[in-house]
């Protein structure tokens, strides 16, 4: 892999700003005001408004105030304020990704204030930043701001009056979700002074998770549910047994459930609904989705949560033995059968049983399984009795069962007897959201079992991860933080060289766009073609005279350098299939400048919704 190197943190190592209200320096930093605002783009004739290719929407500040007095009183205060939250962070996300990618070779701080630019252009507030700390090389962060005429706060206090809980739960979301996708670790806001208890402004601390006391208050607006973020513990420790002081820290980082995209929790929602009966729950998505782990949790915070939880590869089971392991045998029932056993569905009783890739089991096997869901009892090999039992069923698959029936793969009567409460586990590539968060979870488990001292994720690592596919899922995005944590070195950041293998990474996905409109890399531009490439004329006179004859309308002499651009922009939009922001960044211009060129032209071809 040939991948630039990082920036030389000595270069811009402990970056300090202080900004007052008469200073001009925070002017000087880029992206600007104006060079974001160039990216808001509002085309009437198609009905969109556009941040760069994020479609967004204008609401009236009422409209906005009646869905969340609405959402309080439906339900409740804390739920709520976790939705709220949970949405501005994703927001936050999204816009931090949209500054690395066209500013990558800025200024870090004035990447860090490019947040608070478009907090204002958003109409979220206008913020002020009294100071901050941000040193590279550590990866720490410490500020603090004000946040002037809270839209979030108006709403509030028109609908519940000054109380003593602060509003600004969105904008709170959002510089978390901002700050924390830039940077590669997490770091919290807390509001320590709001309009919504009286104060006459916002007062904002942010700083390193690590860093605060209690910040488990914080952490749980974001979760979705309350056991998001708990660690599954479907075998715990017995009573009195000693604990290794050693494995404390592992113990606390321990695989969790992690996220706040939208897919994600709705998945949560449907594990907590199904928790308190005692369905048969059927889990299905790719490889490495997580789907033992859900399994466990809804163990977990079931009425069974006492019973054991006992786990079965279907896959792994040999043909001749599936009997045998579900069912359990007795003394004598084969040769080698030297004594009686219980089988898994008899060391489930009263507890959960997890039967993983159920679509590897034979159609004979599947009939056997089929009787015993039915019967709710089992019978050993070479018993002569049966054995009722009390147990939950969960079953996982990664293929389309359905597909599997209509290919006779897989007993109909068998999967309806499954299906009763299916939850679709969603691939990592549908919920980007969450990679930042995994990446900081897996960092924290496997910083503590190695013993190693990493300090977050350079720029490039971060948005080199979130604009990878993921085949593997979660499982894979696991096992290249792991990698990254024995290849990196201590009090060091983690980088592309330690996540990526020459078989894995993509240099196309770091590509972005230089200042001067052409594609680039993470950390450099392209490179040029080689003179001995090009078209062999002189100068760029020459080149352009040569594509005078190139433009369709060679009759209008006075305009042919205007109608050679105009026949660019056209051939951009549909070299992108019609994706106006994509054409834009092709050929180095804005997305209001592409459409004001089609229009002009009076091309038919229309945006991509």
């Amino acid at each position: 892999m040939n991948a630039s190197p990082a920036p030389n943190a000595a270069d811009f190592l402990h970056a300090h700003y202080l900004a007052s209200r008469s200073g001009s320096s925070a002017t000087e930093l880029r992206p600007t005001h104006r060079e974001l605002a160039e990216w808001l783009t509002f085309d009437p004739d198609t009905g969109r408004i556009w941040l760069d290719d994020e479609r967004m929407v204008m609401l009236n500040h009422q409209t906005l105030g009646s869905l969340r007095s609405e959402l309080i009183q439906g339900v409740g205060v804390e739920r709520a304020r976790g939705i709220l939250t949970r949405s501005g962070y994703i927001a936050g996300m999204r816009d931090a990704r949209f500054v690395a990618s066209h500013w990558p070779k800025e200024d870090p701080v004035g990447k860090l204030l490019a947040g608070t630019r478009l907090f204002g252009l958003q109409g979220l507030a206008r913020v002020e930043a009294v100071h901050f700390d941000y040193d590279p090389e550590r990866i720490a962060f410490s500020g603090e701001f004000f946040w002037h005429h809270s839209l979030e706060d108006d709403e509030h206090i028109n609908a519940f009056g000054v109380g003593t809980d602060a509003g600004c739960w969105l904008p709170i979301g959002y510089a978390n979700g901002y700050v924390s996708t830039l940077l590669g670790t997490s770091i919290i806001f807390r509001e320590l002074e709001c309009r919504s208890t009286g104060a006459s402004v916002c007062r904002v601390i942010g700083k390193a998770a690590r860093d605060w006391d209690n910040v488990e208050e914080d952490l749980r607006y974001m979760q979705a549910e309350g056991f998001v973020g708990e660690r599954p513990s479907a075998a715990p420790p017995k009573r009195g047994a000693p604990r290794v002081g050693a494995h404390d820290a592992e113990a606390e980082a321990a695989p969790r459930m992690v996220g706040v995209s939208s897919s994600f929790n709705a998945a949560c929602h449907s594990l907590r609904k199904v928790a308190t009966t005692t369905a048969t729950v059927l889990f299905f998505g790719e490889s490495g989705v997580g789907k033992e782990l859900f399994a466990k949790m809804l163990h977990e915070i079931s009425e069974r949560r006492d019973g054991p939880f006992v786990s079965v590869n279907c896959a792994a089971i040999p043909e001749n033995l599936v009997e045998a392991e579900l069912f359990g045998v007795e003394r004598g029932a084969y040769t080698g059968a030297h004594a009686s056993r219980p089988g898994r569905f008899e060391r489930s009783h009263r507890g959960t049983l997890f039967l993983d890739e159920i679509s590897s089991l034979s159609l004979v096997a599947q009939s056997k399984l089929l009787r015993a869901l039915q019967e709710s009892e089992v019978e050993r090999v070479g018993g002569t009795r049966p054995i009722p039992l009390d147990l939950r069923v969960v079953a996982a698959c990664n293929v389309d069962l359905r597909e599997e029936v209509r290919q006779g793969r897989f007993r109909e009567d068998l999967f309806f007897r499954l299906n009763v409460y299916p939850i679709h586990l969603p691939p990592l590539r549908a919920r980007s959201e969450d990679v930042p968060l995994l990446m900081t979870h897996f960092l924290k488990l496997y910083g503590a079992r190695y013993g190693r001292q990493i300090h977050g994720f350079t720029q490039r690592a971060m948005r080199a991860m979130l604009t990878y596919t993921f085949p593997g899922n979660v499982r894979e995005l696991q096992n290249m933080i792991e990698r990254a944590v024995i290849a990196a070195s201590d009090e060091s950041q983690i980088d592309t060289v330690h996540l990526f293998r020459d078989e894995l990474f993509n240099a196309k996905s770091t590509f972005a766009v230089s200042d001067q409109g052409r594609l680039a890399g993470a950390e450099g531009p392209a490179p040029s073609v080689p003179q001995s490439e090009s078209s062999g004329d002189a100068t760029l006179l020459d080149r352009v005279l040569r594509l005078r004859g190139a433009v369709r309308s060679p009759q209008a002499a006075d305009t042919w350098l205007d109608e050679l651009e105009t026949q660019l922009v056209e051939e951009a939009v549909q070299r992108c299939n019609g994706n106006m922001a994509a054409a834009a960044r092709l050929i180095g211009m804005t997305r209001t400048q592409v459409v004001y060129r089609m229009h002009k032209k009076g091309a038919t071809t229309q945006a991509r919704a």
